[in-house]
């Protein structure tokens, strides 16, 4: 069975809450990568920035729709969710767009399980943790890879 030791990427490149959003959006633009692990100043993984966060901002502000029923207005959107969307048309920083507190996966995790997540929950990027800490990350290009035939199998 493959796992995501078997095909995650460990040479890692981050970026930090305060780092501003078009050095993040050259990133993963010039390494040609869809996400990047958010790290505090400890190290720590505290978020996901991925291409769509940053896309959101070139996103028209979603006016909440109503409508009334029995007299009363119904709120289509909620405010939370307008606040989040507002939140991330405007950031500056990596904080503001980031996706605090990510899904993330362990080494020993299956390829099924990270595919059912990706084609699920429509993740593209997944950080891989281990005791806490960042061991690497798996991506669709890297589960993707693993449907091409081996040199040995060729």
């Amino acid at each position: 069975m493959i796992t995501v030791k078997d095909i995650m990427t460990t040479d890692l490149i981050t970026v930090t809450p305060d780092m501003d959003i078009a050095r993040a959006a050259k990133i993963l633009l010039d390494n040609r990568i869809n996400g990047v692990p958010v790290l505090d100043d400890s190290g720590r993984l505290v978020g996901l920035l991925c291409q769509s966060d940053l896309i959101t901002q070139q996103k028209k502000l979603p006016i909440p729709t109503l409508f009334t029923f029995l007299d009363g207005l119904i709120r289509l959107t909620s405010m939370k969710q307008l606040e989040k969307q507002v939140g991330k048309i405007a950031a500056l920083m990596v904080s503001e767009a980031m996706t605090p507190m990510p899904v993330t996966v362990r080494p020993d995790t299956g390829l099924e399980t990270v595919a059912a997540l990706m084609v699920d929950s429509n993740f593209h990027t997944l950080p891989v943790v281990e005791d806490s800490e960042l061991v690497g990350i798996i991506g669709k290009e890297d589960v993707l890879r693993t449907l091409l035939p081996t040199s040995e199998s060729i």
